[in-house]
């Protein structure tokens, strides 16, 4: 079951420029937007970002450490992998950037809670969030 998530959860990370509609971010947003509107706001990535969490909290202890966070690298580089070629890369960069441990590590103890982890949501959002407007749309994707 955690191995369905996790794959699930990586699929659902990932930020193709383009979906198969033609629509920047469309893919990105489908599966972060939580509530269906057709934006993601910051309920939205909060919740998606806890799903991420306990995707990669193979022990189930509270917190991602450095051993769960080689397998979370080791994803988030097979999807940058994936989508390399789709776009210019940068949408898929930032938001790899955003799950790092050096990221989230506010204590700096090499770890990182699940309290860490959401509390860095914001900035995470911000990284995603290229027109500063509150919330992620296709503005938020393709070239700049």
């Amino acid at each position: 079951m955690k191995a369905t998530l996790t794959v699930l959860v990586l699929f659902a990370m990932s930020v193709p420029a383009l979906a198969q509609n033609g629509q920047p971010g469309a893919h990105f947003i489908e599966n972060w937007d939580v509530d269906g509107d057709g934006i993601v706001s910051l309920d939205d990535i909060t919740t998606r970002r806890g799903d991420v969490f306990a995707a990669f909290d193979a022990d189930e202890n509270g917190a991602l450490d450095a051993s769960e966070y080689v397998y979370f690298n080791e994803a988030r580089a097979n999807d940058m992998k994936a989508a390399a070629g789709r776009g210019n890369g940068k949408g898929l960069r930032r938001a790899s950037e955003g799950m790092t441990l050096a990221f989230n590590d506010t204590n700096g103890d090499g770890e990182v809670s699940h309290a860490e982890f959401l509390s860095h949501t914001g900035d995470w959002m911000a990284l995603l969030d290229r027109n500063s407007d509150g919330s992620i749309t296709p503005a938020d994707f393709g070239r700049p």
